[in-house]
């Protein structure tokens, strides 16, 4: 059977840390900043982690980890 290739897309937006875990950046946070209150854009500078566990497990798959 030969290699599965790694879909690009997920790898660019999702990271997979060594417990297992899917991380993720939050949507809206790089662009019309200033309507946004100072608490909302530290919230989504920071990394989230991804709670759906099927999600996550599909996420897996399609990095190929």
């Amino acid at each position: 059977m030969p290699k599965l290739k790694t879909r690009k897309i997920a790898a660019k937006r999702f990271k997979v840390t060594k417990t297992g875990k899917v991380i993720h950046r939050t949507k809206g946070a790089r662009h019309l900043r200033r309507k946004k209150s100072k608490a909302r854009q530290r919230r989504q500078d920071a990394p989230k982690v991804l709670t759906n566990t099927k999600f996550a497990t599909m996420i897996k798959q399609e990095i190929c980890i």
